[in-house]
């Protein structure tokens, strides 16, 4: 979903796009059709261990990338062993970095585990509004979460600096839209890019092999 859909209607036209057939040369994806290379590189942050890094970009309020969840959230848990992989909420908006907020609240307060699926579905199967800090509190307050702590972590200087960072990566990356993948600060795709979201997870090996082999 581009950005400039978010603030209006939620709910719209698939992200498929038909492959060209021009798209399928030598059976492998085309660059400037199904991913796209950065003019400059993006930064990378590797643990001890990894050689290549992926990122999803994401919103939790996107019907897009809640559907997207349950492929990539399989596709992650098989990735080799040499690849890193995280998930930078966007912060295109105000009601984007409230959403950012909750999730880097979550990951320091070691909930983010048990609750990230929970808040796909909160919002997108039981249709509840998690829009301010007052509508997660009482989220994460009826998962068992403490309250007050989540408040006072969701205020901290910690997500806030969190919450900058993934704004710059975005920003590195260009992302306008999502669910979207970056890989090793030199390429992205996207379901909207490969013509799926099965497609864009394709692409997405497909490029990790290649920056693993450095070309």
């Amino acid at each position: 979903m581009k950005r400039r859909d978010f603030s209006i209607q939620l709910a719209g036209a698939g992200l498929g796009v038909a492959l060209a057939g021009t798209a399928r040369a030598q059976g492998g994806p085309v660059e400037g059709q199904q991913y796209v290379r950065l003019g400059t590189a993006a930064p990378v942050t590797l643990p001890a261990g990894k050689k290549v890094e992926v990122v999803e970009f994401f919103w939790y309020e996107c019907p897009h990338c809640n559907a997207f969840e349950p492929l990539l959230d399989g596709w992650a848990k098989r990735l080799p062993d040499d690849v890193a992989f995280r998930r930078v909420p966007v912060g295109f908006t105000a009601r984007h970095v409230a959403a950012q907020k909750l999730f880097y609240t979550l990951e320091a307060m070691g909930k983010l585990e048990a609750l990230h699926r929970k808040v796909f579905a909160a919002i997108h199967v039981q249709n509840q509004r998690l829009i301010s800090e007052s509508d997660m509190v009482a989220f994460v307050s009826a998962s068992g979460v403490d309250g007050a702590k989540f408040s006072e972590t969701f205020r901290s200087f910690d997500v806030a600096t969190k919450s900058s960072k993934a704004k710059q990566l975005t920003d590195a990356y260009k992302i306008d839209g999502v669910p979207a993948l970056g890989i090793q600060g030199r390429f992205f795709t996207s379901g909207a890019l490969a013509g799926s979201h099965e497609r864009a997870l394709a692409v997405a090996d497909f490029l990790i092999q290649r920056s693993r082999s450095g070309a």
